[in-house]
């Protein structure tokens, strides 16, 4: 690598440069005119790898993808006009899931600006409202700078998207090199220290709390690995029951004891009743999202609640809190361990028991048993295989938008953090495809499998041209109900069974769509053929395209209905036919 002292390039350079240097190893990138000269200095180097999208949305989708599954930032490279507009849905995906992302925009000469030249738009215009800051850089000499600090944005305090818009003169034209370490970046200094007092005081409602509960979210994960230690040895020396939102799992091992499992619409029942009746709330880098809280009014009326937050304006925004703390989940929690242990390790231990013999009670519902079928396969059972078959491997899972994410979530066991992606905050169809792919980049060796809904997949299916050329060997599983289903069981439930739009006509051959990509399709529809058609899946060295034609009319339980409290949910079989073993099929 050239050292790094401050001289004269072309802005083009400098971008590789800048990425060099930032130990950027991969982007993700489609060219256009208006980034050509940064593609010449791509092609002239070997140290950062590119991998050619087929739209792109499918490359932030990546860069996510790649981000949550290493703890490092995605790098996207897009032309102007359609180039930037066209990444959009995944920038804003990103700005809602909090993932770190840099997203670099050619655009239009800078004489050319507000022309309506060809290709043009107002990228920073448009990406303001869905990135954490943008630039428009129209000086050579503050380019390389401007790139540094936007990786200082887009990974501290709470990650997030930054757009660097670079006009195609400014990339022709020669300025001066600033390394990263003389680049000015003290502007922006998010606080990571929690307030002593505010945590001492937490301490004090968790020596007396009768019914404590950890609520996590996907802040632990994003503070990075040590933060999930320090969780895990927090609990555990508590003996506090835990529950986490979607974008948290695996911050505590599903096979931990203290774990509740997934809470929210289509949480467990014992994971919302006890988010419900808790006297102590603990919320650890969640935001409170309306699919977590239900009705707002109602939303764990008679608890004290405390909230560990990097963003100092999540905190108060949608739930009053009695103890805010604004900072860094692992230097908070590694604060609360140590001040918790310094005053004795007090724990309400009456209450304690009668607390977690509640929780029993609630967790005899089963909620999660269905009506198994001997014919049919049950996107449940898929799901229930598919993690009897993949679990121990060096896994990770993606998913699309839908009742299969939803089943994913509530099926598949996650031990650690980082093996999980899956679009929360915008709900995002297509973002499982590509994620899975970017993922596969990051960790070459590692089995990787995108959780689809055949609605979903198809909406960046293109993608599977990204993996096979870049020999990713992704594996597809699709649950196919040849309807939109999530759509479909609100129509059910909520709009008087008027299936408006939510079924799939003319749906392509999964197998043959394979085929024509170059890789491999498999199609089960018959229980007993589920098991080997998944190791076949799994074993197979390249990309697959799995058909798992499921149930067509399967609801996803339990749910809160919209606008409803945490305790008043809709269980299915659960509800209907009393406790059912979970096993196998749960057959009723």
């Amino acid at each position: 690598m050239e050292k790094t002292m401050t001289k004269a390039m072309t802005g083009a350079r400098m971008v590789v440069q800048a990425l060099k240097d930032q130990g950027v190893e991969v982007v993700f990138g489609y060219p256009g005119g208006a980034v050509l000269p940064i593609y010449d200095e791509i092609f002239q180097q070997n140290e950062i790898r590119h991998v050619l999208v087929r739209h792109e949305q499918g490359a932030v989708h990546m860069a996510e993808g790649y981000a949550r599954s290493t703890g490092k930032p995605g790098v996207v490279i897009v032309t102007s006009g359609p180039g930037a507009t066209n990444a959009v849905t995944g920038i804003t995906d990103a700005l809602m899931d909090s993932i770190p992302v840099i997203v670099l925009s050619g655009q239009v000469p800078t004489f050319l600006i507000g022309n309506d030249a060809f290709q043009e738009a107002d990228t920073v215009g448009i990406t303001r409202p869905c990135t954490k800051h943008n630039w428009l850089v129209k000086d050579p000499n503050k380019l390389s700078e401007t790139i540094h600090q936007a990786f200082h944005v887009a990974t501290k305090g709470r990650p997030g998207p930054v757009l660097v818009d670079i006009p195609k003169d400014v990339q022709f034209a020669t300025g001066a090199y600033t390394p990263p370490q003389k680049a000015q970046t003290d502007h922006y200094q998010p606080r990571v220290k929690g307030d002593t007092e505010a945590i001492t005081a937490l301490v004090e409602l968790m020596e007396t709390a009768e019914r404590p509960i950890f609520y996590t979210g996907g802040g632990v994960i994003n503070s990075g690995p040590a933060a999930s230690q320090l969780l895990r040895e927090l609990v555990e020396a508590t003996g506090f029951p835990i529950t986490s939102t979607l974008m948290g799992l695996g911050a505590y091992p599903a096979s931990g004891d203290k774990w509740l499992g997934m809470l929210g619409m289509h949480g467990l029942y014992e994971a919302n009743l006890a988010m419900h009746d808790c006297d102590l709330m603990i919320n650890i880098g969640a935001r409170f999202d309306d699919r977590i809280t239900g009705r707002v009014a109602d939303f764990s009326p008679r608890s004290r609640k405390a909230h560990v937050d990097i963003d100092a304006s999540s905190i108060n925004k949608t739930i009053h809190v009695d103890i805010p703390i604004v900072g860094d989940v692992a230097h908070v929690l590694e604060d609360m361990l140590r001040i918790w242990k310094a005053r004795g390790r007090k724990v309400n231990k009456d209450g304690l028991a009668k607390w977690w013999s509640r929780i029993g009670e609630w967790k005899k519902v089963n909620c999660l048993a269905y009506r198994g079928s001997e014919t049919l396969i049950k996107p449940q059972y898929a799901l229930q295989r598919l993690e009897a078959l993949t679990k121990g491997r060096d896994r990770y899972i993606t998913t699309e938008v839908g009742q299969h994410q939803m089943w994913a979530a509530q099926f598949l066991g996650f031990e650690e953090p980082n093996r999980w992606m899956t679009s929360g905050g915008l709900g995002t169809m297509g973002y499982g495809l590509p994620a899975s792919i970017g993922v596969q980049v990051a960790h070459p060796e590692a089995l990787v499998i995108n959780v689809a809904g055949e609605a979903s997949w198809l909406m960046n299916m293109q993608e599977m041209g990204t993996a096979m050329q870049f020999r990713a060997p992704v594996k597809q599983f699709i649950l196919n109900n040849e309807r939109l289903g999530m759509v479909r069981q609100w129509q059910e439930l909520l709009h008087g069974e008027r299936y408006s739009h939510s079924w799939s006509e003319s749906l392509p051959d999964f197998v043959k769509l394979a085929e024509a990509f170059g890789c491999k399709g498999i199609q089960c529809k018959d229980p007993k053929d589920l098991d080997d058609a998944i190791m076949e899946m799994i074993e197979y060295d390249g990309p697959v395209i799995f058909d798992c034609l499921v149930e067509k009319h399967e609801n996803c339980f339990p749910m809160i209905p919209s606008g409803k409290p945490h305790n008043e949910m809709l269980l299915g079989e659960a509800e209907t036919q009393g406790v059912i073993s979970g096993q196998g099929a749960a057959l009723v």
